[in-house]
Formats: structure tokens, sequence, C-alpha cells
């Protein structure tokens, strides 16, 4: 007889802080209809249904707090979502969400935090419960998925190729002291992983994704959102 599943205690940071210049609109590309809901909206929604989900934190743009809370507040029901005000770049606005969640994390009351780009709003509860199981047996876990085949310079197929998604996930307490130790030294990385590579010995391991979990750069990225929603991806 299989065990019943056990849900890591999880904190979920969503990172909102962009803007819209790249997809062409005057406002966060977060903010944008999607089939009759902002764009953000259905990345909030999966997350709440994510078993094992204890904390959510918004990462935002100060300039667009109001019109974030006023998307998400009639989709949360009985949950709390915390709103901080983002950095200026990502490694920053990770930093200012961890320090939000720190209390919870030293007091043993969370095992993972995973971090998501808002703008990839077809991530599945499937894939969430993925990477996260996968962080907690190696430490950390990323999406990838296959990029087609690249010629190199001599002609010959290059090596395999992956391109990295969110949600990313890693065990909480290493996560905060690696960001810890990066703000001592004004160490800034490139993303999540690189702070975890740099200060930590943890394992941070592949999940197999697909190309629908889409992140939201340039207008036909919305457009094909909206094809695959169509289809039935999302929630």
């Amino acid at each position: 007889m299989t065990a019943p599943r056990t849900a890591a205690r999880t904190a979920v940071v969503l990172l909102a802080a962009g803007s819209g210049t790249r997809v062409g609109a005057d406002r966060n590309k977060v903010l944008l209809d999607l089939v009759g809901l902002p764009v953000l909206v259905w990345s909030v929604r999966t997350v709440l249904a994510v078993e094992g989900v204890h904390r959510v934190v918004l990462v935002v743009r100060p300039e667009d707090t109001e019109a974030v809370r006023d998307a998400v507040a009639p989709h949360l029901g009985p949950h709390d979502l915390w709103v901080v005000d983002g950095g200026a770049a990502r490694h920053d606005s990770e930093w200012r969400a961890l320090q939000v969640l720190a209390p919870d994390i030293e007091a043993g009351e969370l095992d993972v935090v995973a971090i998501h780009d808002a703008a990839r709003p077809l991530a599945t509860p499937a894939l969430w419960h993925a990477v996260v199981d996968a962080a907690v047996e190696h430490g950390g876990a990323l999406p990838v998925t296959r990029v087609p085949a690249l010629l190199g310079r001599d002609g010959r197929p290059a090596p395999d190729v992956v391109a990295v998604q969110t949600p990313q996930a890693f065990r909480a307490p290493d996560l905060l002291a690696a960001h810890r130790q990066a703000q001592a030294e004004g160490f800034v990385g490139t993303d999540t992983a690189a702070c975890l590579e740099r200060y930590t010995d943890l394992a941070v391991v592949g999940v197999p994704s697909d190309t629908a979990n889409l992140k939201v750069t340039w207008p036909e990225d919305l457009a094909l959102a909206a094809e695959l929603v169509a289809a039935g991806r999302g929630g």
C-alpha cells in the first residue's frame, strides 16, 4: 500500500515587479487581461490551490500596489497574501520577500520556498508539486525544457541545451542563509540558483516542463497564452 503524500510546508514568492514595455503596454504586464482575468490572477489562483502552500508573498512595484491588490482581492477567499515592494533587480526583490518570511523559516514553520515569475500564468499544479517535492529531496529544483537542436560552428549538432523556467523551489533555511551571505558580501545573482550555487552545496535538479509554461514578454505571448487557455491549459 502506498503511503499518502505529505505536502511540504511551502511559501511562494510571486515576482511581479516588472513592466509592460516589451509587451507594448502602458502598465505592468501582469495586470493585462488574459481571457477575462489579469495575468497575475492566473498564477495566484493556481498557487492557492497547491497543497502545502502556507504563505504567499507578492512582490510588486510600489506604483502598482493598489492596482495589484484590487486585482487579486476577489480571488483570495480565506487566504492571506502579503504584498512587498520590489527592488532594483530580481535578486533584491527576492531578498525583500525572504526578509518577510524569515521569522517563519527560523521558527521551522516552512520547509520550502518557491519563487515564480507571475508573468508565467500557466504553470500547472502538477509542475508546482513536482518542483517542491524535488526540492525537499535534493535541496533545489527548477523546471527545464529542451531547446531545439542547434548546430555548432563546425556544423555538428551542439550539446543538448535546456531552457530554465519557474517556479523554482529550494529548502527554506538554506535559501535564507545563502541570501544573507550574499547580502553581507554584496553579491547579486542573476537568478535564485546562482545564489544557492555560490553559497551552498545543495544539488539543484531539473524537473521536466513544457513550452506551454510560457512567460508573457511580447505581444504574441499573450495571444498564445489565450489560445492555450482556450485549449484547456490553465486554472
